[in-house]
């Protein structure tokens, strides 16, 4: 079969090009959009990723400012930060960069983060705003699952989508997103009992659990278009998804790459919710 490929590089292009031209008219006017990133980890995984959020930014026409409170930051340390920049005027959006030290989860921290300015839709009222149908920020990734199979004319309207992944960063939100739009979705995960049973009725399935070659070719269906939203570190040092994609491109009427599918749509979402914050700030 003749697997297309899902790439997400066009549609973060164009979505960049349109962010771009909304700073530049915030930027005129007198202030840059300007995202605080805050860190408190020393994974190098996430040091290559805020690297990469910063030139990001840096492209759109975003002043960046990271705060890296270190490996051992407290939860009272973190809330501070974020309770500060939530107050901060000059701040226009906050992202809460992941790992958390050891024994710290986002749970303990991201009430602290306001929602108008959570601009990764990880606190418990923007994740309330979205479950209810209300306006906010949602998560980026789950948002760019979505946009990307949009942007490659693939129907969710009455199809049947199996999530398997049920975090409150990507799985839980991405159903409350397919739900919206009119799909019929199932949330499965690692520990669902006979995983290929569930996933192979799908028309759609998203992988979206963290863990390298969940998602085999035995798990769907033949025709099946298939998601993948793993960004895991392999053995060798390269960056593999929760697919296995040899077995999966054998039925699989769609795939989205890994690098190269999810990852770029997100990362220009997040850029232009910082965007959307700002122009929501001066208007306030």
């Amino acid at each position: 079969m003749d697997t297309v490929s899902l790439t997400g590089k066009e549609l973060a292009a164009a979505i960049n090009a349109d962010t771009k031209v909304r700073a530049a008219v915030l930027t005129a006017s007198g202030t840059a959009p300007r995202l605080a990133l805050i860190v408190a980890n020393d994974d190098p995984a996430s040091a290559w990723y805020v690297n990469s959020l910063r030139k990001a930014a840096e492209r759109i026409g975003i002043a960046c400012e990271t705060v890296d409170l270190g490996a051992d930051a407290t939860v009272a340390a973190i809330r501070a930060e974020l309770e500060a920049h939530s107050a901060a005027a000059s701040t226009d959006a906050i992202m809460l960069q992941t790992p958390l030290p050891a024994g710290i989860t986002l749970d303990d921290v991201s009430s602290s983060i306001a929602a108008t300015k959570d601009v990764d839709g990880v606190s418990p009222l923007s994740l309330g705003l979205l479950a209810s149908g209300l306006e906010g920020f949602v998560p980026a990734t789950s948002e760019a699952v979505v946009e990307l199979l949009k942007q490659h004319q693939i129907m969710l309207s009455g199809r049947n989508v199996t999530v398997v992944g049920r975090s409150n960063i990507v799985g839980k939100p991405l159903a409350q997103l397919l739900l919206a739009e009119n799909a019929t979705v199932t949330i499965a995960h690692s520990r669902t009992a006979d995983l290929p049973s569930v996933t192979a009725t799908a028309d759609i399935v998203v992988a979206a659990a963290g863990r390298i070659g969940l998602v085999t070719g035995k798990h769907i269906r033949e025709g099946a278009v298939v998601v993948d939203v793993g960004t895991n570190e392999a053995p060798d040092g390269k960056i593999v998804g929760d697919v296995e994609a040899d077995s999966v491109r054998a039925k699989a009427s769609a795939l989205s790459p890994v690098p190269g599918g999810v990852g770029p749509v997100t990362t220009a979402l997040l850029m232009r919710h910082v965007v959307t914050a700002a122009e929501n700030a001066r208007r306030a």
